[in-house]
């Protein structure tokens, strides 16, 4: 028998979009009530004003307060085609950003080609480098492959709240309290060389895993 998508049903599609208007409105009220403090802020200008665009780099656990603070720069993110893919989508199209949709483990290679047309276009990208499903705080190699075949930099960046909940996710995922300060800590761009071989391309993983960590200590250390 066919398989049967939940996009064939119309209760599903309507649940998708009513979840993403609920979920838009909550997250921006949340997040006009963060106090933000930032360090690294003339990385990302210095890249823009060279002519390039950025392929932020972060953890999958901070994606609530960064999918706020990086809002209406028509930045390209990977999500995926199932149906929580489609709500989050909806969720994040209103903050301003575009979507390729595929995942790491499924239409990986359909998104970062999306990808690849988006930042030519002059569009920026971000990667969630331990998503979807972890191994938490590893990173993925998707973000340097972009950064290799499209010649923009790398620039990762950490956010920590100083008031927030956990939840007990395999990302221990970070929400921030109502009215919580919230520190970013954004790293020097890393450049991955047009023609960096497979030993390349992983000194340039291990580097941006280790620059995560170090602005992890400094994002705490500024709260």
């Amino acid at each position: 028998m066919p398989t049967v998508s939940w996009r064939d049903s119309p209760s599903r599609r309507l649940q998708a979009r009513l979840i993403a208007a609920f979920g838009y409105r909550v997250v921006a009220l949340l997040g006009s009530t963060l106090r933000w403090t930032t360090d690294g802020l003339e990385h990302y200008d210095a890249i823009v004003k060279s002519g390039h665009q950025p392929v932020f780099a972060f953890w999958h656990g901070r994606i609530l307060p960064a999918t706020y603070f990086w809002r209406r720069r028509s930045i390209v993110v990977i999500t995926s085609e199932n149906f929580d893919g489609e709500w989050i989508a909806g969720i994040i199209e209103r903050f301003g950003y575009g979507t390729a949709r595929g995942s790491t483990s499924r239409g990986a290679r359909k998104a970062l080609l999306q990808m690849t047309r988006d930042m030519a276009a002059g569009k920026p990208t971000a990667f969630t480098i331990d998503g979807p499903r972890g191994p938490a705080q590893v990173a993925q190699a998707g973000a340097v492959w972009l950064s290799k075949a499209t010649g923009n930099p790398l620039l990762p960046f950490h956010i920590e709240a100083r008031r927030h909940w956990t939840l007990r996710s395999w990302d221990r995922t970070q929400i921030p309290r109502p009215f919580s300060a919230v520190a970013l800590a954004i790293g020097e761009p890393i450049q991955v060389a047009a023609d960096a071989d497979e030993a390349g391309i992983e000194a340039a993983r291990a580097l941006l895993e280790q620059r995560l960590r170090a602005l992890e200590t400094r994002a705490l250390a500024m709260l």
